[in-house]
């Protein structure tokens, strides 16, 4: 996590030095490939050649030794800044994904510090993670200063103070394009109709149990007013008191059904406890706890994942688990306008128990057959009919559908945990489906 501004770290003999010069943030963010919305100029001290070097250098050091630096780092903020803890997601510190989400992050930085351009996208989702999170610029100097501090704990001599000097510069550097894409993406928020800054209140209206594991939770906003027309595969954070820990916790979930003007649907799986993973605090509450009635605090929808409405090509939605929330949003929304664009929707679920909205889509088929059609697969089938409520057995093959799912100039939406899109990338390539045509969003950390 690359988390919100740093003011200045590095000594007043660097920053009165001749060899440093200023660039506007601007300038990196086209070369990074943000949209224009996210552009925004602040003044950011630009890398000398040698600080680059730097760096780049310490790559290698961050692959080896990050998680270490990085499992240190969150001890020792959230040590000194236990406020932080209403906005991080503690279950990520107890299973180390956190850590190792930041660890990664700070590697591909340093690799890739002569080329930003390869960091574009990643930037552009942990802006939009950030957002729905209401990190603020005066959190970012917080962070810069431990994890610059854990860098000298950790690995004390063996890194010396011009490489220390190098990383203050870089990290102002990403986090004055991180605060002005930020600060866009509130701005357009708050401007849109029906939009808002910060958290809103919203009511829980209504909760529908969708299968074994998921249950949907219809919000209204408390004060009554408007709600915007997001883009179908967003998400919005909730965030709510869990008494067990003693604070807030935000938790990020996909909207999961087609913009309209009463309610916002997320669909929540309830986390269990399983091996070394601990049970999910925030899902297992709004199981629970959460009433009908009750309020939650709500973010502006964000979110870089989404549906393009204004291509006519073929659209095949492919998801695994409660990766299918968002591709419902999706699907919901290009059959209530009547797109008529052909879709494919393949779902993968481990059995009919867990499978969510099932009645749905096959409403869904029934009433659109003429471009809308289904592929499920289910793992354990004992207690399912084949052609009713599964076509196929096993893992999601695509050699297998490859006539229904590899067409002619279609778009492929792809969600699920990291190692199913893996796969499922992986054998749509084989087919010959161009890498720009796949769009996915992996239901995890962002740093």
């Amino acid at each position: 996590m690359f988390r919100q501004s740093l003011t200045r770290l590095v000594s007043p003999s660097l920053l009165s030095s001749s060899s440093v010069s200023y660039a506007a943030p601007r300038t990196m963010m086209m070369m990074m490939g943000l949209p224009s919305t996210h552009r925004m100029v602040v003044r950011s001290m630009a890398m000398t050649n040698e600080q680059i070097r730097l760096v780049k250098a310490t790559a290698p050091v961050f692959q080896e030794h990050g998680k270490t630096i990085t499992t240190h780092f969150y001890k020792r903020m959230l040590s000194n800044h236990p406020e932080l803890k209403n906005v991080f997601n503690m279950a990520h510190q107890e299973t180390g994904a956190q850590p190792t989400a930041l660890a990664n992050a700070v590697f591909a930085y340093a690799a890739n510090i002569d080329n930003l351009g390869a960091l574009g996208k990643a930037v552009s989702l942990i802006a939009h993670k950030h957002a729905s999170l209401q990190i603020s610029p005066s959190q970012y100097p917080i962070v810069g200063e431990n994890l610059l501090a854990s860098v000298k704990e950790v690995l004390g001599d063996a890194v010396d103070q011009p490489t220390i000097d190098a990383w203050a510069v870089a990290y102002q550097q990403l986090a004055d394009i991180l605060i002005g894409a930020e600060a866009s993406l509130y701005k357009q928020a708050a401007e849109t109709q029906g939009g808002w800054a910060g958290w809103r209140p919203f009511v829980v209206a209504r909760k529908e149990v969708e299968s074994d594991e998921i249950i949907s939770f219809y919000l209204e906003p408390a004060d009554h007013g408007k709600l915007p027309t997001y883009k179908p595969g967003q998400f919005i954070s909730v965030k709510q008191f869990v008494p067990e820990l003693g604070y807030e916790q935000p938790r990020q979930y996909s909207l999961s059904s087609a913009p309209n003007e009463k309610y916002l649907r997320v669909s929540v799986k309830r986390e269990m406890a399983a091996k070394e993973r601990p049970a999910g605090k925030m899902s297992n509450l709004l199981h629970a706890d959460v009433k009908i009635g009750m309020q939650i605090d709500v973010s502006p929808p964000f979110g870089d994942f989404y549906l393009d409405l204004d291509a006519t090509t073929p659209v095949v939605l492919i998801s695994g688990g409660v990766g299918l929330t968002p591709m419902i949003s999706m699907l919901d929304t290009l059959t209530q306008q009547g797109a008529k664009r052909k879709v494919m929707f393949v779902h993968a679920a481990r059995n009919k128990r867990v499978h969510a909205m099932r009645k749905y889509l096959k409403d869904v088929v029934a009433k659109n057959s003429s471009f809308v059609s289904t592929s499920i697969w289910y793992e354990d089938t004992s207690d399912a009919i084949e052609n009713v409520d599964y076509t196929n057995q096993g893992r999601i093959n695509i050699e297998a559908i490859a006539d229904q799912v590899v067409l002619p100039g279609a778009q492929y939406y792809i969600c699920g945990p990291l190692a199913f899109m893996q796969d499922v990338e992986k054998q749509l390539a084989a087919k010959g489906v161009a890498k720009e045509n796949m769009h996915n969003e992996a239901f995890g950390v962002a740093a």
